[in-house]
């Protein structure tokens, strides 16, 4: 990758690493989620809006609007209240590891969904392997607390929402600009959002500075500026290189909650992200080590191999 792509894609790793810092500071100061999740919404399709525009690109929208409201409401309107909704019970360490799970959710819909994507071999085992990291996580971490199992939940819907988004995109919208899609699609989810926000605003001490700050953050920063850069990282570098930010925000959310919040993620977080970031690699075409990977080719051949005698019954 040239310099500019890899300026980029340890932007976007970061821009989208500390969000559930910043998603932990504000629903910890009472912010309420779906207020969090269309503050943050509204100044991102207002600042995608005037770029979409000035660039001449919001013709290219009309008569996508059905493709672009479905996803928008399983990309964002979905999970960013719940992604916020779960932090009010667990730690964003824990949100992020989460959500690290996005990869290995894509696999497993691609089965139902994309049948060129067959996993078999090291995506077979890939699987395994990260959802033992979310087992370990969810049964050491997590189990015994109803709130925390409440929050895990929230956040692994959100989870799922996040993997069936890029589906929606490349099979309906892949041929839009990435800044025109994102500017439709957060305006569409800023309104979806609207009236949730009116019936359940914030407090008036829940607005602290700090919260603020934290919805001006997410908005502006982790919102629209890491769209624009992500979608020129994707025009550079193509989807399959820039999606391995997902393999790296987590590691980022995970050292600002133990750096800023102090949380301290126990036995069952860290196996599950090491876990869970192995298994995604692995899932989604990842080579495991040259061991493994001559132990799952003998294995696959096992039990694909079909006796001889079924070869010739088959052949008749």
């Amino acid at each position: 990758m040239s310099a500019r792509a890899w300026f980029a894609f340890g932007a976007v790793s970061v821009l989208w690493g500390v969000p559930y810092l910043f998603i932990k500071v504000a629903v910890d100061d009472g912010v309420p989620p779906a207020f969090l999740a269309w503050v943050r919404v509204a100044l991102a399709a207002i600042l995608l809006g005037v770029l979409t525009w000035r660039a001449g690109l919001l013709p290219s929208l009309r008569g996508r609007w059905p493709w672009i409201s479905t996803y928008a409401l399983v990309e964002i309107v979905v999970p960013f209240p719940l992604i916020a909704a779960g932090e009010q019970w667990i730690s964003s360490s824990l949100a992020a590891i989460l959500i690290a799970a996005v990869p290995l959710i894509i696999a497993v819909l691609a089965l139902r969904f994309d049948h060129s994507e067959r996993v078999d071999g090291g995506r077979l085992v890939g699987l395994l392997v990260g959802f033992a990291g979310v087992v370990a996580l969810v049964g050491i971490d997590v189990a015994g607390d109803a709130h925390e199992l409440l929050g895990t939940a929230a956040i692994l819907v959100a989870a799922v929402g996040y993997a069936a988004g890029p589906m929606i995109m490349r099979n309906h919208l892949g041929d839009l600009d990435p800044r025109a899609l994102m500017a439709g699609s957060l305006a569409v989810a800023a309104l979806a959002l609207t009236p949730a926000a009116l019936v359940a605003p914030p407090e008036a001490g829940a607005l602290t500075v700090e919260a603020v700050s934290a919805l001006v953050v997410l908005g502006v920063f982790c919102t629209a500026t890491a769209f624009v850069i992500f979608g020129h990282l994707v025009l550079e570098v193509g989807a399959g290189k820039a999606a391995v930010i997902t393999y790296v925000a987590p590691v980022v959310a995970v050292a600002l909650g133990v750096a800023v919040l102090g949380e301290r993620p126990g036995v069952g977080a860290v196996a599950g992200l090491l876990l869970i970031i192995a298994g995604s690699w692995l899932a989604t075409g990842g080579e495991p080590p040259s061991g493994l990977a001559a132990a799952t080719g003998r294995l696959r051949g096992y039990v694909w191999r079909r006796p001889a005698r079924v070869r010739r019954m088959s052949s008749t």
